[in-house]
């Protein structure tokens, strides 16, 4: 197959308005970034909505709707999905609240626990934050677990099922692979899985191309090559090297400023679009073909 899925995360909750002037919090802005990635060849935008007024990652079910409104308005074929990652302390049923509320294509679903840290940015002498909340939010993550148990999973892939939505299988770590088989086993996850290699968290599995090929090849012995769809994220500068690498296994790949600032060494991206495009020219220069939002529908089995 030379299809190729670009996946464009908008936002997200890891990085914060002062590391980038580009990166969007007010819904208007996210909104349109989507657009402009999903013009530049995004067939799927990753959707995470902000304080509009500080940038601070929240999970607002009126944020959200704003956002997916002023999406859908200009464009009714890109594939929509919303995370489910929450915020500090909220529970599963609030997490999954807005697959709930909107019913979307795709959500992100994330299949196991484990230490999730930015305090390093906290520790940065040269950093400059423009608002109170952001260093004491990147040090908090010193004693933070990302909390996604097997009850939770089990929560959030009931109501995705009851609304219609697909789940992204974020993968952070070798031993999630076993957590998808358990739920494919046990009829949790239905269907051929779309499963998505997350690397370069601290806390999770480090970022780079060896990395991609060995979560590949793993998840081709545990749950059996063919029988899944995959993508991949490489945080930070592994972005496009892991993005190359998963093209080059057969599958597809994320970029964003969620994951990545920069579109070269030393150069920031002034959008998302800029980061798509580059994408997009890479899949282009390998002689495969960008799907479109039909044709992204059609690979991961997503019937509306």
């Amino acid at each position: 197959m030379s299809k190729r899925i670009i996946s464009c995360a908008i936002t997200g909750s890891i990085h914060c308005p002062s590391m980038s002037d580009a990166l969007p919090y007010k819904p208007a802005d996210i909104a349109q970034q989507a657009l402009d990635a999903a013009n530049a060849g995004a067939a799927c935008v990753h959707i995470h909505v902000r304080n509009p007024e500080n940038g601070k990652p929240v999970s607002d079910m009126a944020l959200f709707g704003e956002v997916i409104d002023r999406i859908r308005t200009v464009n009714k074929e890109v594939v929509i999905c919303t995370t489910t990652g929450g915020g500090f302390g909220m529970t599963p049923e609030e997490r999954v609240e807005v697959v709930r509320t909107f019913k979307p294509q795709l959500a992100s679903m994330n299949t196991g626990s484990f230490n999730w840290g930015m305090f390093m940015v906290s520790d940065n002498p040269k950093m400059q934050f423009k608002f109170d909340w952001e260093k004491p939010y990147y040090e908090s993550t010193r004693d933070f677990i990302f909390s996604n148990t097997f009850k939770s999973m089990q929560i959030y892939l009931e109501t995705f099922e009851a609304c219609g939505t697909k789940p992204e299988l974020e993968v952070y770590d070798t031993g999630h692979i076993y957590n998808i088989k358990w739920l494919l086993d046990h009829g949790y996850v239905k269907g051929k899985p779309f499963i998505q290699f997350v690397t370069g968290i601290l806390g999770g599995i480090g970022a780079s191309p060896e990395v991609i090929h060995h979560l590949k090849s793993e998840t081709d012995r545990i749950i059996g090559a063919g029988q899944y769809e995959f993508s991949s994220v490489g945080a930070g500068k592994a972005e496009f090297p892991c993005a190359m690498e998963s093209l080059l296994l057969g599958g597809h790949a994320r970029v964003g400023l969620e994951d990545n600032l920069y579109v070269a060494k030393g150069k920031k991206a002034s959008c998302n679009a800029e980061l798509v495009e580059k994408l997009a020219k890479l899949i282009r220069l390998m002689d495969y073909e960008i799907a479109t939002p039909a044709e992204a529908k059609e690979i991961l089995g997503i019937t509306r």
